[in-house]
């Protein structure tokens, strides 16, 4: 089942990352609310403008993409749209429930270690870590949030990649080769208002 989804990134780093997912939706690229080619210039527009244009194509959404680029934290807007696509928001009597989210980690020169790294745990468990100073603190806050845990490992207290937290990281080569599998684990979580997960939607 394909769903309405919004991509948030850095537009001055992300944007070929942000072209090959829409192409990479296929048929569901139909269902991308988000901004394209076509979007108006909002670049000398007032804030309150650009963030009312922001909520007209976030609204509707159900799954927000987050590319997770380098210097995304300079960007004026991406904790803005997590925050907004996190609550339950209600216009003219119709409400957007919380969205699910992803984070496609970018590839930078063939590799993703700029942000990923993989430690060996004492009992031989292969675990990933991030450089969580490099997103924002609303991205970290709703990193290993699942309410209760469920552990993949129950010696070294590892979850699962996909599960074990709200905003599931992801590289973009194995997002690109099946969008459907990461976009639905973000929908499901999502359901029932996210009740199995501590969400923190503000930043």
């Amino acid at each position: 089942m394909a769903h309405k989804t919004f991509i948030s990134y850095k537009y001055s780093e992300a944007q070929d990352l942000r072209d090959r997912i829409i192409e990479s939706l296929g048929k569901d690229a139909s269902y991308y609310k988000g901004e394209t080619s076509d979007s108006p210039d909002l670049t000398d527009t007032s804030t309150e403008n650009i963030k009312k244009n922001l909520k007209d194509m976030m609204f509707d959404t159900s799954v927000t993409i987050v590319i997770i680029s380098p210097n995304m934290k300079e960007s004026k807007w991406i904790d803005w749209e997590i925050e907004y696509c996190l609550k339950n928001i209600t216009r003219k009597d119709r409400t957007s429930h919380t969205n699910g989210v992803v984070g496609v980690i970018m590839k930078v020169d063939g590799k993703y270690d700029w942000f990923k790294y993989s430690t060996t745990n004492s009992d031989n468990c292969s675990v990933s870590s991030y450089y969580d100073f490099k997103t924002f603190d609303i991205i970290n806050n709703n990193r290993y949030n699942q309410d209760p845990k469920i552990y993949s490992c129950d010696k070294c207290k590892c979850v699962n990649a996909l599960t074990g937290s709200y905003i599931a990281f992801v590289e973009e080569d194995d997002f690109l080769a099946n969008p459907d599998k990461y976009i639905n684990n973000a929908y499901d979580k999502s359901e029932n208002d996210a009740s199995g997960y501590k969400i923190y939607p503000t930043r």
